[in-house]
């Protein structure tokens, strides 16, 4: 039964299975280089780069919370100049297939980064961050603007040859119509979902547990509405939909691409186990021989609502 194939397409990119590493949950990659061959997995979403380093938030910056977590990291990062010299080599001859999420205050810094990660070896694709829902400038009121989104994906689409994927928030009305947006202006792929803005309080000092205030909850307690939103997205659009959002077994995974995903990434589940990645690519092999499924990608948006055209 070796026969099976887990390989899926994001445009023009095929990645040897669809399992990736989600940014933020995995560092730079390198970091768990010693625990995961990282040439094993299906791609490397990097923590998000500005142009210059940045400090983040201060603590506290993570809580647990039931079935998952908040952070309020503020997307500390050593910036992309730094991660280019020192990261990518490392990431290069691991042969990992590295996407690079960034992130940008202007829709000038989005650019400049995309133009700058088109030039360096080793990058295979760019995630925009246009989501995250712990700082207060930049992305978010990107992600949160049909226009903004729009607009982003558009102009970096000017600048690259390298596939495009808008990584989309949840913490919006109709995520479906944000990446038709990104669809239309553009995008090769969509992610979802980010973390969902949630807050957490000591209620014996009555103080938030985060610094910020408030932060973004991942983790199993997310997973059913974003699988509902992949879903959505995925019969909204005609490009590839990569979801996200509570994976910690491979039944998550199988989920998810029955509702649409064509491929997914996993992150905070790498807190919990950083060797799950070989129990999720056993358990989707084993699936998909016991339904006797030569593809992986044979998955994607077979979900069956009951729902059928009359005749």
């Amino acid at each position: 039964m070796g026969l099976t194939d887990l390989s899926v397409k994001i445009g023009s990119l095929t990645l040897a299975n669809p399992l990736i590493a989600a940014s933020g949950c995995f560092g730079y990659g390198v970091e768990y280089a010693g625990v995961v061959d990282l040439s094993h997995l299906g791609g490397v979403a990097v923590k998000g780069l500005f142009l210059t380093e940045r400090q983040g938030h201060p603590p506290e910056r993570i809580v647990e919370t039931p079935a998952g977590m908040l952070n309020a990291i503020g997307l500390q990062g050593i910036g992309v100049h730094r991660f280019i010299k020192e990261k990518l080599p490392e990431l290069r001859e691991r042969r990992a297939t590295v996407i690079v999420n960034i992130c940008g205050s202007t829709l000038d810094e989005y650019v400049e980064l995309s133009r700058i990660l088109s030039d360096a070896e080793g990058v295979a694709a760019i995630e925009l961050n246009i989501s995250c829902p712990n700082i207060k400038e930049g992305g978010i009121t990107f992600g949160c603007s049909l226009h903004g989104t729009f607009d982003v994906v558009s102009a970096v689409r000017k600048v690259t040859r390298l596939p495009i994927i808008p990584k989309l928030t949840p913490n919006v009305t109709d995520v479906a119509s944000f990446a038709k947006a990104s669809e239309d202006a553009g995008a090769d792929a969509v992610s979802l979902v980010n973390t969902f803005l949630a807050m957490a309080i000591d209620v014996e000092t009555r103080r938030p547990k985060l610094s910020n205030i408030v932060g973004g909850l991942s983790g199993p307690a997310i997973r059913p509405i974003a699988v509902r939103m992949v879903y959505d997205c995925h019969r909204a659009v005609k490009i590839p939909v990569i979801g996200m959002g509570g994976i910690a077994s491979a039944k998550d995974v199988l989920e998810f691409m029955i509702a649409g995903a064509s491929a997914v990434q996993v992150g905070t589940a790498n807190f919990a186990d950083p060797f799950i990645w070989s129990k999720l690519l056993d358990g989707i092999t084993e699936y998909l021989n016991r339904h006797h499924i030569p593809r992986v990608s044979d998955l994607t948006g077979t979900v069956d609502t009951g729902v059928h055209a009359a005749h």
